[in-house]
């Protein structure tokens, strides 16, 4: 037997002489592993899934459990080399491999967790799981003679067919936050959970805490905000009562009027936004019309880009309506509506010049500015306020 076994039950071994056991009285429960000793203490009883309660003497206990080398291993791995029972990190890097979570008094996510002999056999290819953007990949440090111990890849969700030989492969963590910075084109992200992260890299070969460190610098909160929504313990800060709170310039957010803030709920909080699960919602018991969208991990209130944003639509919102009337062709009109959701929707660079059918190419609006607006750039509009109609 590999001698990362046999440390594996050395290990276990020690745990049960010691009195360490999971359950406080030298017992072991973990995983699928049941592993008490009798009360005389010269035998033990043993049991997995796949083998019925078995009495061991103590001296033939280091040759059984061998038989059972991956639970043993994977045992070695959670408690000695992963440890934190009950932080977000270990729930974390467990279900990056489809183990339970329930464990830590945390409810289990959606998709059904792996026993311990799928999970050793998933992990010899690797096992995938995509948090916003980011791909992760869970997988054995030795394939060919697997210990339990686990490394973990992280690469955007684009790049995960991608040859390592094509990508910028890095090993600090703490380069993740330089390549949160800018998007693709160089510009600044000021939200991080955007879906705009950049692509074209690879961290390899990480340790669990690297994996979690790096995580976190890709997108702040997010992993422990998740653990706590899963605890149950997720504490969220409504519209209303954020609104409430504010002092100095953003002392107006109160003042937005409550269908104005399904907008903006509609503008920054859906899935083409941000990649975050909005949890709030005006107020408790008052729901926004928007869906919350589907990201993995939840928004526990509204952000400061929405709280900044809010604060120029609250102003915006105070202006009197007025009516406007102004000549346009069918055509033209429904150019205005393509414009708008181009620009919305940010696909303006997707449209290419010769298409000129499409109504936000660019040769149609300078046509249409040609056309309609005067020569001091001002649409050309008949304006009549509301109190004189």
């Amino acid at each position: 037997m590999a001698d990362a076994t046999t440390d594996a039950v050395d290990a276990l071994i020690a745990a049960l002489e010691d009195d360490e056991g999971e359950r406080g009285d030298g017992g072991v429960e973990f995983d699928g592993l049941s592993l008490e000793r009798e009360r005389d203490g010269d035998a033990y009883v043993l049991e997995t899934p796949e083998i019925d309660p078995r009495r061991v003497e103590a001296d033939d206990l280091p040759t059984v459990l061998e038989t059972v080398a991956e639970y043993a291993t994977n045992w070695r791995y959670w408690q000695r080399s992963v440890g934190g029972e009950g932080t977000y990190r270990r729930a974390f890097l467990r279900w990056c491999e489809r183990a339970p979570i329930a464990e830590d008094g945390a409810r289990e996510p959606t998709d059904d967790p792996l026993a311990v002999p799928e999970r050793y056999e998933a992990l010899r290819d690797g096992i995938d799981r995509e948090w916003g953007q980011l791909s992760i990949t869970a997988r054995f440090v030795d394939v060919a003679n697997p210990d339990g111990e686990r490394v973990y890849d992280l690469w955007h969700v684009d790049d995960a067919g991608a040859d390592l030989a094509d990508l910028e492969v890095y090993d600090d963590p703490r380069d993740a936050r330089e390549l949160a910075t800018d998007d693709e084109d160089g510009r600044y992200r000021p939200l991080k959970t955007a879906p705009t992260l950049l692509s074209g890299w690879a961290f390899t070969g990480l340790s669990g805490a690297e994996l979690v460190e790096a995580v976190e610098f890709f997108y702040p909160a997010t992993v422990a905000n998740w653990h706590r929504e899963l605890r149950g313990n997720l504490d969220v800060d409504h519209w209303r009562e954020t609104a409430e709170r504010q002092t100095g310039i953003y002392d107006v957010l109160d003042e937005l009027p409550r269908e104005a803030v399904d907008w903006v709920a509609e503008a920054c909080c859906v899935d083409s936004q941000c990649l975050r699960r909005r949890k709030w919602e005006y107020e408790a018991g008052d729901d926004l019309e928007p869906p919350g969208g589907d990201g993995p991990f939840p928004c526990r209130e509204p952000c400061s880009l929405v709280v900044a944003a809010a604060r120029q639509w609250t102003i915006l919102e105070s202006e009197q309506e007025r009516t406007y009337e102004l000549e346009l062709t069918p055509s033209e009109r429904n150019q205005l509506e393509e414009l708008i959701d181009a620009v919305a929707e940010d696909r303006t660079d997707e449209i290419r010049e010769a298409d000129v059918a499409d109504g936000a190419n660019r040769y149609r609006a300078r046509y249409l500015r040609a056309k309609r607006f005067d020569e001091d750039g001002s649409l050309e509009i008949r304006e009549r306020s509301a109190e004189t109609e």
